[in-house]
């Protein structure tokens, strides 16, 4: 797999950046959406396929990308498949650093160190080539103004972002809700996509050790891949630090200072 396509992590940390403060909108359901785009990354490569709820590695030929081999092989290592909820569930520890320092190494971001209440070493991330984010959120706003069903990656995308809740940073307030709302009801057009992004939501909300229920027929409203015809909606905040209180080991950043 060449580096001439960014990899839909990347995608999702550059919208995740806020331009004004170097910082990351949701830094702990980001964690586990980094995760769960690696999986939909390396599906789009045809390295792994959905089997239910579970991931199975079809060609375990590396990619090329030393971040994404390293997840297709610890998935080879696993022998059978994988549910979904449980890998993105495990330790993540550094993930989000490493995708900002692969970043950063290619121009995409540079570091700016700080203090912390004049003590505690910080480091925040601003881009250097905004027009590489505005590129993305062109293609999310297009998908979501013209109802055009959008290419696998841009849906996968979208639903990766209503997953850990970037919506509301993407379009916030009152004026952006049929924004938010449009975001969500495209997790429809990537199955793959809509598996991860309903396990990376299923992980926050704490029922990442409860069995699927059977898929659904088909014909409901856009909920997605074993999920019944229902409007699907982001984890509560609350819920969302309840998990990440569970569980700290998920994500969390082994260098102080970057949220």
């Amino acid at each position: 797999m060449g580096r001439s396509r960014r990899t839909i992590p990347e995608e999702l940390l550059l919208l995740a950046l806020d331009p004004a403060t170097g910082t990351t909108a949701q830094p702990q359901s980001l964690d586990l959406g980094l995760a769960g785009a690696q999986l939909v990354e390396l599906a789009l490569a045809g390295r792994i396929a959905p089997d239910g709820d579970r991931i199975a590695v079809v060609h375990p030929r590396p990619t090329g990308d030393p971040t994404l081999d390293t997840a297709l092989e610890l998935l080879r290592r696993r022998g059978s498949p994988v549910r979904a909820v449980h890998w993105i569930g495990g330790p993540r520890l550094g993930l989000r650093q490493t995708y900002l320092t692969h970043l950063e190494r290619c121009g995409m971001v540079h570091a700016v160190a700080g203090q912390m209440c004049g003590v505690l070493p910080t480091t925040r991330y601003q881009a250097t080539d905004t027009a590489i984010s505005r590129e993305i959120r062109t293609r999310l706003d297009n998908a979501i103004r013209t109802g055009v069903p959008p290419d696998p990656r841009t849906a996968a995308l979208a639903a990766l972002a209503h997953a850990v809740g970037l919506g509301k940073h993407l379009y916030p307030g009152n004026e952006g809700r049929s924004s938010r709302s449009r975001l969500r009801d495209l997790i429809r057009h990537d199955p793959m996509g809509g598996l991860v992004a309903h396990a990376v939501m299923d992980v926050q909300n704490g029922v990442a050790a409860q069995p699927r229920r059977a898929p659904a027929a088909a014909g409901g409203n856009g909920g997605g891949p074993g999920r019944r015809g229902t409007a699907v909606r982001p984890p509560s905040e609350a819920a969302a630090v309840a998990a990440a209180q569970q569980a700290p080991h998920r994500g969390v950043m082994a260098r102080a200072g970057v949220s």
